[in-house]
This record gives structure tokens, C-alpha cells and sequence, in this order.
């Protein structure tokens, strides 16, 4: 007889209906949300920069991504506070790069935040307000190159915090990143 922490009683019950049942909603209220992950197999020969903070360079190694990017960089960020990484787009935008931005609908602000300043140089940003919080930290540069880790785009989040980033330069993963920012931004609303 199977034992279950040595009562045979345990063992021998069955879920009751009305918790059998809400097993089945639950299973149904996530339905296909709940293995929807692309799976993608990178080359052996796909180039992978990896920067851990405090003070590990994450923020130097974005400014460098975004310096040499020719035509394209898409932002998705929770947050966009750091004046390097805001410097270093609006120098993007001044070299003819197509930037745009997505953020969480809290960097709705006074004053003259990052947000405010990449508008008013042109860039579009859009404020993305259908989740609890439009967590991502992603930057997509010219559909070749993703930048994503744990690192808040805050200058607190690369000198101070326990971070990680990483710049990947592989064109089929910035594939899947340019299509979820295009999905985000399809319900975004402009700032």
C-alpha cells in the first residue's frame, strides 16, 4: 500500500469537485500564455557581451552599442534615467538614426525629464499603459543587435545596484525583440 508521510489515509483521497474545478478554470485562464516562449538556438560564432554591475561598465558598453548604430534603434524600457544613455540617443538621432522609445506610463512626468527631452528632439516615445508596469529594459539596434539584462537604463541601477546586462549581436533574436516592440507599441499611447 502507497503511504503518504506514513498516513495510508492520504494517500487513498481524491481532489474534491469544487477544487477540481477550479483547477480547470485556472488551467484555462492561462491557457496558451503559459508556454508561449520562442525558442531560438544561437550559433556558436553569435558574439555575446556581458556586463555585471556596480560599476561593471553596462552603461559605457550601451553608449557604445549606440554609437555605432547606422539606421535603427528601438528602446523599451521601464525607465529611461540615465544622461549618458539619453545623451547618446539624441546623438543618434542627430546622426540620421531612426529612434523611438517605449516607456511605462509612470515616466509620464513634469519637468524636463529624458523623456521630455528625447520628444522634443523629435524622437517619437510612446507610453505603454496596458500592463501593472511595461517592465522591459530592451534596446533593439538596427535589427542585429538586442541589449537586455536586469539593468534599469538609470545611472543608480549601473553604480549601485547588483546588475547584469547583455549586448548580443545576433539578427534573428532582434528579430523576435523588434516584433514584441512592435506589438507593444501598437497599444502604446504617444507622449
Amino acid at each position: 500500500m502507497f503511504r503518504l508521510n506514513g498516513r495510508p489515509d492520504l494517500a487513498r483521497r481524491r481532489p474534491s469537485l469544487p477544487m477540481f474545478l477550479l483547477f480547470l478554470a485556472f488551467l484555462f485562464v492561462i491557457g496558451p500564455h503559459a508556454a508561449s516562449a520562442a525558442e531560438l538556438i544561437l550559433g556558436n560564432g553569435t558574439p555575446i557581451r556581458v556586463f555585471f554591475s556596480p560599476r561593471g561598465g553596462a552603461v559605457a558598453g550601451i553608449v557604445q552599442a549606440v554609437a555605432g548604430a547606422r539606421s535603427e534603434i528601438l528602446v523599451q524600457a521601464h525607465s529611461l534615467l540615465s544622461p549618458s544613455i539619453t545623451r547618446s540617443l539624441l546623438d543618434a538621432r542627430e546622426r540620421g538614426v531612426q529612434v523611438s522609445v517605449i516607456l511605462d506610463k509612470s515616466e509620464r512626468q513634469e519637468g524636463m525629464t529624458p523623456a521630455v527631452q528625447l520628444a522634443n528632439a523629435g524622437v517619437p516615445v510612446f507610453l505603454d499603459g496596458m500592463h501593472a508596469a511595461a517592465n522591459d529594459r530592451v534596446i533593439v539596434i538596427d535589427g542585429r543587435t538586442v541589449i537586455t539584462g536586469s539593468l534599469n537604463f538609470t545611472t543608480v541601477s549601473d553604480e549601485m545596484n547588483g546588475e547584469n546586462l547583455l549586448i548580443i549581436n545576433s539578427p534573428e533574436l532582434a528579430s523576435l525583440y523588434s516584433e514584441n516592440w512592435k506589438t507593444h507599441r501598437a497599444h502604446s499611447d504617444p507622449y
